[in-house]
């Protein structure tokens, strides 16, 4: 047993070092963008619809809203409503923003990529901004990112949006979320036209109309459950030029003050990331104990010189890796001491959602069940 932890302290030293040493530095937050002064913000952007689908937002829609209208002026701002509920219809409606009622959700389609496929029918600006209706844009953004697609041809360009971080989960797991997120999607090997990886965060992307529609737009890809990346992936197969990347300037006010939502969210799409593959489920299981808990353990159970330079070279490699992201989001550092912690929430979320399958227990959103 002690033999077992001991190279597998081993092996999760080697894996952390080789993520360190990657040319393309998955753990890196070079790949950002924020409101560029410098762009004259006044000028019209009657070239960009935003389309947004809502479904039970009325706690979220005005104040995404009212960031929207104050972008520019001759924005044009379509909000879905996907069958709500609630008051999300009426808020916009009140705000003078155009509103289509969603029809009845057809069998095989995600009610996002349902909404949004309404929605797309009513556009005919030569920009489409997919948008959540949890997302805040900070005055600037949507300019400075049409002046980025045009500079660097760019016919989709994406951005992570910055999660909210009040409550103290939050605190422990959001940063940790997007570190993951880019060690599964690396934005430099996203961002390069020669490489295979395609990668999207579905909080906002603003991608040429007809791009869109010759990529089929959402009806190709009405049943996945990881759309912004499958979006992501058919614009690039066709030869077209993508970039994802992080940013202050686009935050969700949606907030999370207890674990169970995070780990639903979290757990709905965990296993469709591995193929529901068994093989891959239990490959990243071995690899995540590696990573976070065989050096830790193995200083309890064989306090040696040897063991000890191993830990060392885990707990080095694991700052290196997360400091980055803690310092962009302006986290302390020590939270780092926390991964081992929340590197097992995240496995075990990643089990639940193969349990959940293997239950036959469909991805579920916003009381709606979902075939995988």
């Amino acid at each position: 047993m002690v033999d077992l932890v001991l190279y597998g302290s081993i092996f999760g030293a080697i894996c952390w070092w080789v993520l360190m040493l990657l040319p393309w530095r998955p753990w890196s937050t070079r790949e950002q963008i924020e409101p560029n002064a410098s762009i004259n913000h006044n000028k019209t952007l009657d070239n960009i619809t935003v389309l947004i689908p809502a479904r039970n937002e009325g706690s979220y829609i005005q104040h995404t809203l009212d960031n929207v209208k104050a972008q520019g002026s001759g924005l044009r701002i379509i909000v879905v409503d996907d069958q709500s509920t609630d008051d999300t219809a009426e808020q916009a409606r009140r705000l003078g923003v155009r509103v289509i009622l969603g029809e009845t959700l057809p069998v095989g389609w995600s009610g996002k990529l349902w909404a949004l496929e309404q929605g797309l029918q009513e556009i005919n600006t030569a920009y489409t901004l997919l948008l959540d209706a949890d997302i805040e844009l900070a005055p600037g953004i949507v300019a400075t990112l049409q002046h980025k697609a045009h500079q660097e041809n760019l016919a989709f360009v994406s951005l992570m949006a910055e999660p909210s971080m009040r409550s103290f989960v939050e605190r422990l797991l959001m940063p940790a979320f997007i570190l993951f997120f880019k060690l599964l999607y690396p934005f430099g090997l996203a961002n390069k036209p020669t490489s295979r990886v395609a990668a999207a965060a579905g909080g906002c992307i603003l991608v040429e109309t007809k791009a869109l529609r010759s990529a089929g737009a959402f009806a190709s890809l009405h049943d996945a459950l990881i759309d912004d990346c499958t979006l992501a992936a058919r614009i690039k197969r066709m030869g077209l030029r993508t970039w994802i990347g992080l940013s202050h300037a686009v935050r969700s006010h949606r907030s999370y003050k207890t674990l169970a939502p995070i780990w639903d969210m979290v757990a709905r799409t965990a296993y469709t990331q591995l193929n529901y593959s068994l093989v891959l489920l239990s490959i990243c299981t071995i690899i995540m104990m590696a990573m976070f808990w065989f050096a830790p353990l193995m200083l309890l159970i064989k306090p040696i010189e040897d063991v000890y330079i191993v830990g060392v070279l885990v707990w080095v490699a694991m700052l290196f890796a997360y400091t980055p992201t803690l310092f962009y989001y302006r986290r302390s550092p020590l939270w780092v001491f926390t991964l081992p912690i929340i590197g097992t929430l995240y496995l075990a979320m990643t089990w639940t959602s193969a349990v959940r399958y293997w239950r036959g227990e469909r991805a579920s959103w916003k009381n709606r069940q979902y075939e995988s």
